[in-house]
């Protein structure tokens, strides 16, 4: 079969980089070697980890909050069994969908590991080892990640896991030790903190969510160790080993002294690298840049070889999925010949903990470490009163402006449902917007976004009203 374009992979930048081809006339496929479309977020990421982040979330608030609203309960459980179930089931009507898509769409998929013959002709192996092959005009490298260790700790999938294990647990953990203070740990955390956990973080940086505005890892941790969050920071992890139902984790902190930790479970999420084995990159001449196994791509996200683009986590950048999303409709367009961009200084982060974390722009380091003149305004959800109703104090938003033109240069979050309210800023800095022009828009009382109004007026000329 000869096609304009095949795409190796379904995760969100490979099914959405295929839809997008299919509506502007494209005769695509799609590869994938999984069972199920949707990669890594929609089966073993994304998805199922919200899908337990609410759950949690309601026994949480079931257990500690319900009482303060007057509403009274006896014998609260959990039954982690049918968490996981639901979980299972989110999962499946998720990747459900995206068959659904494909067949309106008329893409035509393909079950099994691709694999470059040459630029134009693709291998797929099938799970029973049969193979047959496909051509294309353009072929798009969409295979995303897999979890990352160390090297002085085995992953053995039952006691040390990742965090598609910790997505299938079926006991809560009394003890469970997280290696790396990032976003896939601290929500997975949070899960089994909330059901009844003792967790601790071991993490080699001296704060947590280390590549976001450092006063936001700071908020999260004050609240984390609220509930019941343990943290080293500044500590090196040199080995892990298991005994039984017991695991022995071992590290040095910052003074080089000897540290252990035991614990039932540990949850290896010091992050991922591209998965980019068994491509036969070799056979076209591409040759991978050597930290992370990332295809190296131009501008256009196409690599050294003439219509082989690369999108996702298998290409330099943030692994997010609506990165990913955002390169392969690009790529869809740039094959179709229009002229589509990105500007990857707005795409938002966000951690899924609560409260939730969102940031996009600038960070407060990043513009001192620039030399650039700046001011910030912040303002606390503690003074909101649409949080003050909801008990969901904690937090605060940031907005940077540009000292001189007071252009928004960035915008930090944590608290209530931001990571909905970080895109009011994404679009303010999409159009170049002031810090006053968000000040000036007119915001429903009461909201959780006033929260970011009242920032954006303390960010200019300190005029915040309700503080």
């Amino acid at each position: 079969m000869q096609y304009d374009v095949v795409i190796i992979g379904s995760g969100p930048g490979g099914y959405v980089s295929a839809i997008r081809c299919a509506q502007l006339g494209l005769k695509t496929a799609v590869i994938e070697k999984y069972n199920s479309f949707g990669g890594t977020c929609l089966n073993v990421g994304c998805i199922p980890s919200k899908a337990l982040l609410d759950s949690s979330e309601h026994f949480y608030n079931a257990d500690k909050h319900f009482a303060a609203h007057g509403i009274k309960l006896d014998n609260l459980s959990v039954d982690i069994a049918q968490m996981i179930k639901r979980k299972n089931e989110v999962v499946e009507q998720t990747t459900g969908g995206i068959d659904f898509l494909f067949k309106k769409n008329k893409i035509t998929s393909y079950q099994g590991m691709g694999s470059f013959v040459d630029k134009n002709t693709i291998k797929i192996t099938k799970a029973g080892g049969e193979t047959e092959t496909i051509t294309a005009t353009n072929v798009v490298i969409a295979t995303g990640s897999k979890p990352f260790s160390l090297p002085s700790i085995k992953i053995d999938k039952k006691r040390i896991i990742t965090s598609t294990e910790a997505l299938n647990l079926q006991e809560v953990p009394k003890h469970l030790v997280l290696i790396g203070g990032g976003v896939i740990g601290l929500e997975l955390g949070s899960v089994y903190a909330r059901l009844g956990s003792k967790v601790t973080v071991l993490e080699y940086a001296d704060s947590i969510i280390p590549t976001m505005d450092k006063g936001l890892g700071k908020e999260l941790q004050k609240v984390l160790k609220r509930l019941g969050f343990e943290f080293l920071l500044n500590h090196k992890v040199t080995g892990a080993t298991t005994r039984g139902k017991k695991v022995t984790i071992t590290a040095e902190n910052k003074q080089g002294e000897a540290v252990k930790i035991e614990g039932d479970y540990c949850l290896v999420a010091i992050g991922r690298i591209a998965y980019t084995e068994n491509l036969g990159l070799e056979n076209i001449g591409i040759t991978l840049e050597e930290r992370g196994k990332k295809v190296p791509v131009n501008e256009n996200l196409e690599t050294s070889v003439k219509g082989v683009y690369a999108i996702g986590d298998v290409i330099k950048g943030a692994m997010l999925a609506h990165k990913a999303e955002d390169e392969g409709t690009f790529v869809a367009e740039l094959i179709a010949g229009q002229k589509p961009h990105i500007d990857y200084n707005l795409i938002p982060g966000v951690v899924y903990t609560w409260p939730e974390v969102a940031s996009v722009g600038k960070t407060e380091e990043e513009l001192k470490a620039a030399g650039k003149k700046y001011k910030s305004g912040s303002f606390p959800f503690k003074a909101s009163g649409r949080a003050r109703a909801s008990m969901d104090t904690d937090g605060f938003v940031k907005v940077l402006a540009d000292a001189d033109t007071d252009e928004v240069l960035g915008v930090h979050m944590i608290g209530p449902r931001v990571a909905d309210i970080i895109a009011e800023a994404v679009v303010a800095m999409e159009y170049r917007a002031s810090a006053e022009d968000i000040a000036r828009i007119c915001h429903a009382h009461p909201t959780y976004t006033e929260a970011l109004k009242e920032a954006a007026l303390a960010a200019t000329d300190n005029r915040a009203i309700h503080i």
